[in-house]
């Protein structure tokens, strides 16, 4: 696809001041992450489900937050590769180094997250990686083509899960494909791209979403845009999801995760805009209010990893926490956070950059 800049918008193009907004945004959504991660976790453990309204709002798998932290993390991510690669747009040179510099970094989360899947099982950092590898060949697209590659996973996502259906009613096997051997070559493709937690059929399409949003932000309109986006999605998919009757209609009207349908992916990512554009507003009128979350939001890399640290080292190590139920849980996500923005606000203040970030630019550029 040849290099066209005039249909590339950048927010701000000539501005060097860092944006607010995604450093906030990021920050709150990996609270939820860590929140509905150590939930998750602690169920795993043997901690108690619960029937409660709460119980069902926090399940990190059939809940209505299940994966929408996730999804506004994903989109985020979109956005700063936007922010990342503005001023390369329109340089032969520097649009070849940033695509290396994307590869790189891709690569570096793609590896690690296979090594730390090993520990902390269903991490998202291998698909992150994976996501940041195809964005080398994405940035300089036209905005319909990345539009139409998002659509496309996602329309792949659903159409794979109709498809696995289908066989299974028939009795066929499609262990092939969504359960390939461990270590197997295909695995590492199919694993990526089709299983797991995030795969990136649907999951690119947050992604690619983010991307597009990355460029809007320099239009006076984009959060009117963006936000009644969000809201059309996100209503419409609340009606599509409540005239399902049959066992198939269930499945492809579902908005929970493991659907993987349409429907989940519109509802998730009208949610997501929704946030982003409410912590938008609140980062750019009340800066000093939200400095905190700004700096946490800059270590976030940093943070993740230490969230999977704390829980091995407090739960599975020394059993200072013992899984029971959900207040647990958020008593443990609340305190660990309390003490992770602080500890990051005071990082940020004297060294800038967190000790996992630097290692990350460090081999990754």
């Amino acid at each position: 696809m040849a290099l066209n800049t005039s249909t590339l918008t950048s927010p701000a193009a000539g501005s060097t001041r860092r944006q607010p907004g995604p450093d906030v945004i990021r920050a709150l959504a990996l609270i939820g992450v860590v929140v509905m991660n150590y939930h998750g976790y602690l169920i795993i453990r043997g901690a108690s489900r619960g029937d409660g309204w709460a119980d069902d709002l926090f399940n990190p798998w059939t809940g209505p937050l299940a994966t929408r932290f996730a999804a506004t993390f994903v989109l985020v991510a979109g956005v700063g590769v936007t922010l990342l690669t503005r001023r390369a747009i329109g340089d032969t040179d520097r649009v070849t180094e940033m695509r290396w510099r994307l590869v790189r970094r891709g690569a570096v989360l793609y590896a690690g997250g296979l090594y730390l899947d090993m520990i902390w099982e269903g991490t998202i950092i291998p698909f992150y990686g994976a996501m940041f590898v195809i964005a080398a060949g994405l940035f300089t697209l036209r905005s319909r083509w990345i539009l139409l590659i998002g659509a496309g996973a996602v329309g792949a996502g659903a159409l794979l899960r109709t498809w696995r259906f289908w066989q299974q009613e028939a009795g066929e096997s499609t262990a092939w494909l969504f359960s390939p051997s461990e270590g197997s070559p295909q695995s590492y493709v199919f694993n990526v791209f089709v299983n797991g937690t995030h795969p990136l059929l649907p999951w690119l399409g947050f992604f690619c979403a983010g991307i597009l949003l990355g460029r809007m932000l320099g239009r006076p309109d984009w959060r009117a845009i963006v936000g009644g986006t969000g809201l059309m999605l996100f209503a419409g998919a609340s009606v599509a999801r409540d005239g399902a009757d049959t066992t198939f209609q269930s499945l492809v009207l579902s908005t929970q995760p493991a659907s993987r349908s349409v429907i989940f992916f519109a509802s998730a990512l009208g949610t997501a805009l929704l946030a982003y554009v409410v912590i938008d507003v609140i980062a750019e009128r009340f800066p000093t209010a939200v400095d905190p979350l700004r700096r946490a939001g800059q270590l976030t890399l940093t943070l993740y990893l230490l969230h999977i640290v704390v829980f091995n080292f407090v739960v599975d190590w020394m059993g200072w926490v013992v899984p029971t139920d959900l207040s647990t849980s958020l008593l443990f996500a609340g305190g660990f956070w309390i003490v992770a923005i602080a500890l990051a606000n005071v990082w940020h203040r004297r060294l800038g950059r967190g000790p996992a970030e630097r290692v990350y630019r460090a081999i990754g550029g």
